[in-house]
């Protein structure tokens, strides 16, 4: 147990300086300490023993990290960025937990919440949208292929997804990238299901009208490079 303590210290100590790092570094630690110390059974819910047993509550942070960074990447196209803001979403978790009632499904919908406004905070505070939007043009993605058509499509992407409503980003990115139902998104948003499937609508065509007007734009200036050229 004196080893949980002396992690709880340096936790202490590195948010201070670090808060969003230390706190993945120390879950991760904490992990393999607490395995030895408390078991955690599988079989009864995870939230509900989490209130109780620090073991419960690392194999909540480890069960649900992944969707969560997943989901800040889509949102921000900046892998770095989505590091530090799931860090602080999940700080956020701790500091509020004790006021979650829900199971581990709406559990997981509140931390889509909590990631969301994370990231909306983050793309103001930091001004970070127009940087974003002239960077990405110059970005290659893993994802796909070495592909220069894929590439130039996914740029497009990126510039047409940036440039809608925050509302309109999430809502995108939790059904096609995360492929939550209509139901689960509105839980997130705190809305009805058909409130968002009207947006989403609406979310849908906005898209295309801005990804089709990139293109116009693209074209239309290498019709003119073309015509530079020839003259």
């Amino acid at each position: 147990m004196c080893y949980f303590v002396f992690c709880i210290l340096i936790f202490d100590i590195f948010c201070r300086v670090f808060a969003r790092r230390a706190f993945t570094i120390v879950m991760i630690a904490g992990t393999y300490i607490l395995r030895s110390e408390e078991e955690v059974d599988e079989d009864s819910g995870l939230v509900i023993q989490a209130r109780s047993n620090r073991g419960a509550f690392v194999q909540l942070y480890r069960r649900h990290y992944d969707e969560i960074f997943r989901y800040c990447v889509h949102r921000l196209f900046d892998r770095v960025a989505a590091e530090d803001v799931t860090s602080e979403v999940f700080l956020k978790m701790v500091e509020n937990f004790h006021r979650f009632k829900g199971t581990e499904a709406q559990f997981s919908n509140w931390l889509y919440r909590i990631a969301t406004n994370a990231v909306n905070q983050h793309l103001r505070k930091t001004a970070r949208r127009n940087n974003l939007m002239k960077s990405a043009g110059e970005q290659t993605n893993d994802w796909l292929p070495d592909c220069e058509e894929s590439s130039k499509k996914l740029a497009l992407l990126k510039e047409a997804m940036l440039a809608l409503k925050p509302r309109y980003q999430t809502i995108i990115t939790l059904r096609f990238f995360e492929n939550l139902k209509m139901i689960e998104i509105a839980e997130v948003l705190g809305s009805s299901p058909g409130t968002v499937r009207s947006q989403l609508a609406r979310a849908l065509t906005k898209l295309r009208t801005k990804m089709n007007s990139g293109v116009t734009i693209r074209s239309g200036g290498m019709k003119d490079d073309r015509q530079r050229k020839r003259i």
